[in-house]
C-alpha cells in the first residue's frame, strides 16, 4: 500500500498585528530589482489605508485588487498570468494573496500558471501540475475557508468547477492575523465560518476518516460550536479562534476528503455563481438524510445568528439546467466516496440529487 506524502505550509506566523511583519518576512525572497511582488488584495479593501498602508512597494512591485463578486474562473486566471508575462521582463519574486478563499486562490493559482504551460483548465483535477510554483504568501481576512493551508486552488472552468489539487498548490508561507478579519460583515462571517464547520462535518463522517483527519477535524469542530453557540467569547477571542478552526478544518480536509455539501454546491456554483459559503449552506441546510447530527446543529446555529437562507433558488430551473448541476456534482468522484463508500453510483441516484436541489 502507497500513502500520499504530502507537503504542508511550511512557514506560518500567528499573531494579531503580525501582518505588519509582511515586508520583514518576504524581503529575502526578492530575486532583484526587475522581479517584482504582486500583491492580489480583495478589492473590499480599495481605499482602506489601515490595511494597505502596510503594503510595502518596492521597484516594480505591484498591487492587484482582485473583486469577489465572484468565483475565479480559469479564464481570469489566465489573463492575469498573461498580463504578468507581458508587463514584467522577469518572473516575479512572489505572490502574496491578501483577502478571502477567492483570493488566496486566485494567488495560488497564478503562482502556479506562471511556471506552468497552457491553461489553467488543464489543471484541474488532482495531481497535473508539473513544475514547482513561484514563491507564494496568503494572508487570509476571513476565516472559514481553509484555503490558507489546503492543497487546492478552486476554479470555475468551461465544463466544471473542480480544484487544482496538486503538492505545489500550498503557500509556502502564511500570516495568521485575526485581527485583519476584524470588520467581516455578519452574514458573510457566518456563511464562510459554516463552509469550516461543514469540512469538519463532511471529514469525521466520511468513509476516509484516520486518526491524522480525525485529530484535526474535531478540533475545528469544537472551536465551530464554541464560537457559533455558545456566548462564553469576546468579539476577539472569538476572531482568534475562527481563524484556528479555519486552519484545522483545512488540514482535516489534507489526509481525508468533504462530501456530499461540497459536490452538491459546485453545481450551483458552476450553473448559477453561488459563491462557496453560501452555496454550502444553502445545500447543508438539507442534508439530513446524509448527516443527521451535523444539519441538526446548523440548524440551531442558523437560528442563533438570526441568518435566512435565500430559497427557491432551482424552482425555476428547466431539466437541461438541472442535468448541468447534477453532472457537476457527479463528476466529483472521491467526494461521494468519502461520503458513502465505494458504492456509492448504486446508492445516489441522479433523481436523488435533482430532488435535493429543487428544495433549495
Amino acid at each position: 500500500m502507497s500513502f500520499k506524502n504530502f507537503p504542508m505550509v511550511s512557514r506560518v506566523v500567528y499573531g494579531r498585528g503580525s501582518f505588519n511583519q509582511l515586508d520583514e518576512i518576504i524581503s529575502p525572497k526578492r530575486q532583484g530589482r526587475d522581479a517584482p511582488f504582486i500583491y492580489f488584495v480583495d478589492d473590499v479593501f480599495k481605499g482602506s489605508h489601515w490595511l494597505t498602508s502596510r503594503i510595502s512597494l518596492s521597484y516594480k512591485d505591484k498591487i492587484i485588487y482582485v473583486p469577489t463578486d465572484e468565483e475565479p474562473k480559469t479564464s481570469q486566471i489566465d489573463q492575469m498570468v498573461e498580463d504578468i508575462i507581458l508587463e514584467f521582463s522577469e518572473h516575479p519574486s512572489g505572490i502574496i494573496g491578501i483577502g478571502g478563499g477567492i483570493v488566496l486562490d486566485v494567488a495560488k493559482a497564478v503562482s502556479i500558471m506562471l511556471t506552468n504551460e497552457g491553461e489553467s483548465k488543464d489543471y484541474q483535477g488532482w495531481d497535473l501540475v508539473k513544475n514547482p510554483a513561484i514563491y507564494h504568501v496568503g494572508v487570509p481576512t476571513i476565516s472559514g475557508t481553509g484555503a490558507e493551508v489546503s492543497r487546492t486552488t478552486i476554479l470555475t472552468g468551461p465544463e466544471r468547477k473542480l480544484g487544482i489539487n496538486s503538492d505545489y498548490t500550498p503557500f509556502d508561507q502564511v500570516i495568521l492575523d485575526p485581527e485583519l478579519t476584524k470588520d467581516v460583515p455578519k452574514d458573510q462571517w457566518f456563511y464562510t465560518g459554516m463552509d469550516c464547520f461543514v469540512h469538519c462535518i463532511e471529514s469525521l463522517n466520511g468513509t476516509f476518516l484516520n486518526a491524522f483527519s480525525q485529530s484535526y477535524g474535531e478540533k475545528a469542530f469544537e472551536i465551530c460550536k464554541e464560537v457559533f453557540l455558545e456566548d462564553t467569547l469576546s468579539a476577539e477571542e472569538s476572531q482568534d479562534k475562527l481563524m484556528m478552526a479555519s486552519w484545522h478544518g483545512g488540514m482535516s480536509i489534507a489526509y481525508s476528503q468533504v462530501g456530499v455539501a461540497h459536490a452538491m454546491s459546485y453545481g450551483l456554483g458552476y450553473l448559477l455563481g453561488i459563491k462557496h459559503g453560501i452555496g454550502n449552506c444553502i445545500v447543508f441546510d438539507h442534508l439530513e438524510a446524509f448527516y443527521p447530527e451535523g444539519v441538526k446543529l446548523f440548524k440551531q446555529m442558523k437560528e442563533k445568528h438570526n441568518i435566512i437562507l435565500p430559497t427557491g433558488i432551482c424552482v425555476d430551473l428547466d431539466q437541461h439546467q438541472l442535468d448541468i448541476m447534477i453532472d457537476v456534482a457527479l463528476s466529483l468522484e472521491p467526494l461521494w466516496e468519502n461520503a458513502i463508500g465505494k458504492n456509492w453510483k448504486s446508492k445516489v441516484t441522479r433523481q436523488t440529487l435533482q430532488e435535493l436541489y429543487l428544495k433549495m
